[in-house]
């Protein structure tokens, strides 16, 4: 190796540990913030007397969302005529989930699933597209059905006060469904891909091209990305049951429309603020809609529902641990048997 190549290296490692270390300490200043603002024995009030047979079946549909997420991306490759066993889609959207809640790295958990899809088609491009359409058809569901609450908020509910958060997450929805616009256009595509003419780029041209054509697979298949949307849309209800369960539990007293109404604003927040697993920035996100611009909530009760939340989180994703581990061990026997 270079010594550019080794010192480009060398800055690569430093930024991506200062990025990790960076997520750690975002989530434990909000977590300290939010304590220091709300004493722990009023959270643990809250949370007492909590009515575990609703956590627990809140826990199970969290588990049937991971399923549903599974089955969009499923929809997504078929339409770029790739056959993927679902178990298999399955294990690596478990593993992501692992990866992306628990280690303070910066391979996140859409990296690592596709990593292990590419590995299984043998095609990068085609598993970096299925990915990146997958999460965006994803993200597209919850903010027009914030969108859409928000409306009936201002308009119906009388919420006027919530008229700004609405502007704003209109011009994040048009955003979105631009941003798809623009990737399924050929024409703005090769505009982009002019880009890659300049001597400082075109080293990656290729890979924009395979990128580029990856993405014409979803061209002409309008009815995959409706059904990948609606899927979604089952995905956001399902979450929001499992919100709403973990207000019964906990006796916080939080309307089922306005869970429907921030649940799907919620999801966004960790997208925003680099964190470990969201911890921190979903309590700040809860205290702050449901508490503070809401007024549905105390912050207290608000704060007892994010740290259940966050715990279904965490053991939503400990099935990819074990996983990742089994198809370690697996692999090391295989070498070992070959040596």
């Amino acid at each position: 190796m270079s010594v550019g190549g080794a010192a480009e290296a060398l800055s690569n490692r430093w930024r991506s540990r200062g990025l990790d270390a960076l997520k750690v300490l975002v989530s434990v200043a909000l977590i300290a913030y939010l304590f220091w603002r709300i004493h722990p024995r009023q959270v643990a009030q809250a949370a007492r007397g909590a009515d575990y047979a609703l956590l627990a079946i809140g826990l199970l549909l969290y588990f049937g969302a991971i399923v549903l997420n599974t089955v969009r991306w499923s929809l997504l490759l078929k339409a770029q005529a790739e056959s993927v066993p679902f178990a298999e889609l399955l294990r690596f959207t478990f593993v992501g989930l692992f990866f992306g809640n628990f280690l303070p790295t910066n391979i996140g958990g859409d990296v690592v699933r596709g990593y292990d899809l590419a590995r299984y088609l043998h095609r990068a491009e085609d598993a970096a597209i299925s990915v990146l359409v997958d999460r965006l058809v994803g993200l597209i569901a919850f903010i027009t059905s914030a969108a859409a609450m928000s409306l009936l908020a201002v308009y119906r509910w009388g919420r006027h006060d919530l008229l700004p958060i609405s502007l704003v997450v209109w011009i994040v929805c048009l955003a979105a469904l631009g941003g798809l616009g623009a990737m399924l256009s050929r024409r703005l595509r090769r505009l982009v891909g002019r880009l890659f003419t300049w001597q400082a780029l075109a080293r990656l041209s290729p890979i924009y091209e395979r990128l580029s054509q990856a993405l014409d697979a979803y061209r002409g298949q309008p009815m995959a990305l409706l059904q990948a949307y609606i899927v979604s849309l089952g995905v956001i209800y399902v979450s929001n049951a499992v919100n709403f369960l973990v207000v019964q539990a906990v006796h916080a007293g939080i309307p089922l429309a306005y869970v429907f109404l921030f649940n799907p604003m919620i999801a966004f927040a960790p997208l925003i603020v680099p964190s470990l697993g969201g911890l921190g920035v979903n309590q700040g996100a809860y205290d702050l809609l449901y508490a503070g611009l809401g007024g549905v909530a105390s912050r207290p009760a608000a704060l007892a529902v994010s740290l259940f939340m966050q715990l279904n989180i965490y053991l939503g994703s400990l099935p990819g641990g074990v996983l990742w581990l089994r198809r370690r061990r697996v692999l090391a026997k295989a070498e070992r048997a070959q040596t």
